[in-house]
């Protein structure tokens, strides 16, 4: 099985999160977001990948997934481990809607094609630039502070993990790195010590992997 992502990809970081907790090993090969105009359009890769976008994870028949939720989703309901979905229809919506409030309401408008846009075609100083990017961390995380207080334990959903803490964990991670402010969600921190004292997070982080500069 191969992993084609970015050490600094918050998406592909949720994969390589649910990887870890399913105990699967994978062969990671490093798409330079940045690097020679973007690795992620180069001829090859987007044969794989028609999005231009990662994570994709090449199945060992040579069945290609996009899509870290699609992929998130085939890992929980085909391989063994950890289950990061709880048992009732539910529940598992409740969980769902804490990853797509991260992966669809968030993640979109401050990845890095949006604000290379935002920085080249739009002509944006970096200081709007960033003030862009904290508004809409802090408009999606005011919400999902509210999911927390209502579900969540040790993690997003309860005292186990689940793909929501896959999906919310690597956003923390984007929102320390552009110094967003986070005194008003402290489920969100508190959550966020948690999980990165487990494993599986730890070796998910963007500096553990094989490709960190």
């Amino acid at each position: 099985m191969k992993l084609y992502g970015y050490w600094r990809s918050s998406a592909a970081y949720r994969v390589r999160i649910a990887l870890n907790f399913k105990g699967i090993k994978v062969e990671q090969h490093s798409v330079h977001l940045v690097k020679n105009g973007g690795e992620q359009h180069a001829r090859d890769y987007v044969s794989l990948n028609p999005q231009h976008l990662v994570p994709t994870l090449e199945l060992d028949d040579g069945t290609v997934l996009t899509q870290s939720l699609a992929i998130m989703e085939y890992l929980e309901e085909c391989a063994e481990g950890a289950k990061l979905l709880p048992e009732s229809a539910i529940d598992k919506a409740q969980v769902r809607a804490m990853c797509l409030a991260v992966a669809c309401e968030v993640h979109p408008l401050n990845n890095l094609r949006v604000l290379q846009y935002l920085a080249t075609d739009m002509a944006l100083s970096d200081e709007v630039k960033n003030a862009w990017y904290h508004h809409w961390i802090h408009e999606g995380f005011a919400a999902i502070e509210k999911m927390l207080a209502r579900h969540s334990g040790q993690y997003c959903f309860g005292d186990s993990p689940t793909l929501a803490d896959a999906c919310l964990i690597p956003q923390v991670y984007n929102a320390r790195r552009f110094n967003v402010p986070l005194d008003n969600y402290p489920n969100i921190v508190r959550i966020d010590k948690h999980c990165n004292s487990t494993q599986a997070f730890i070796d998910a982080l963007p500096e553990n992997q094989p490709d960190a500069q």
